[in-house]
């Protein structure tokens, strides 16, 4: 097993893309030569990259770049999958948004990227059992980039979040594989319960902006909730919701709603 990953680590084209973009990149503005050349040129690999860049948008005078740097570079070297779900989310987001024109975008610019990618090192120290440390990554992406994702929730690989502003997922809440969101999302409870609180959203759903699905509820793969709507019940699968409470309307219209993007409603 390590001479396969060892392996797939000298054979990643999205980093020689990433890597690729950046130099065109200098070129076309050298003003961000040293940007360019700090958080992607510098690194041999997407797993330094993720932690050089994660590191320096969480540090503060409360722990600096290079602890957090050492956490991360210690977090991708225990985990590889972290690294292919970074992998799989930039995918997800050229593939997705259309202000997205290179991979390099998420990784420099994109705070839903960013984000995501500093809570799955979150999620990784949770899992380990370092929750205060957890917990100090949860405050600084809420801080950094306007959005709070607790590090016990579940999410899966090739997920989109455009915007990224005010979105809240919730400790108990689970996100399937390629899912797309948008804008103040929320994923959260319905009261004070303490136990399994929180919705668990299947893969291939698309979420619109300002959608609110609360309790321990279920929404099926490949459904589409509309934007502003709450939803309080369970979806069965390939379904379109829509309303304050969230009805059926309609089927979900395609095989995999996260992917094509389409909020249109069919008219009748």
């Amino acid at each position: 097993m390590p001479e396969s990953r060892a392996r797939l680590a000298k054979l990643d084209p999205v980093w020689d893309r990433i890597r690729a973009e950046a130099e065109q990149a200098i070129l076309d503005e050298p003003l961000l030569g040293g940007l360019i050349h700090s958080s992607v040129l510098h690194h041999a690999s997407l797993a330094r990259a993720l932690a050089f860049r994660i590191s320096m948008k969480l540090a503060s005078g409360e722990m600096s770049e290079q602890i957090l740097r050492e956490i991360a570079d210690e977090a991708y070297a225990a985990d590889p999958d972290l690294v292919q779900a970074a992998r799989a989310d930039i995918a997800a987001v050229y593939d997705r948004d259309p202000a997205c024109h290179r991979f390099l975008q998420p990784l420099l610019f994109f705070k839903g990227f960013q984000a995501l990618q500093s809570y799955r090192l979150g999620h990784w120290l949770w899992r380990e059992g370092r929750h205060d440390l957890a917990y100090f990554v949860q405050t600084r992406v809420s801080e950094m980039f306007g959005l709070d994702i607790h590090p016990a929730a579940r999410v899966g690989q090739g997920i989109m979040i455009d915007h990224a502003h005010s979105i809240v997922i919730g400790e108990t809440a689970v996100v399937g594989d390629n899912v797309s969101m948008l804008h103040s999302v929320t994923l959260g409870g319905t009261g004070k319960e303490e136990s399994d609180r929180h919705p668990k959203i299947g893969s291939g759903v698309l979420i619109g902006a300002g959608a609110k699905v609360l309790g321990n509820i279920s929404v099926g793969d490949c459904c589409r909730i509309a934007a502003g709507s709450v939803v309080l019940e369970d979806i069965p699968p390939k379904k379109t919701v829509a309303g304050v409470p969230a009805r059926i309307v309609g089927e979900a219209g395609c095989a995999q709603p996260s992917v094509t993007m389409d909020h249109l409603l069919a008219q009748g």
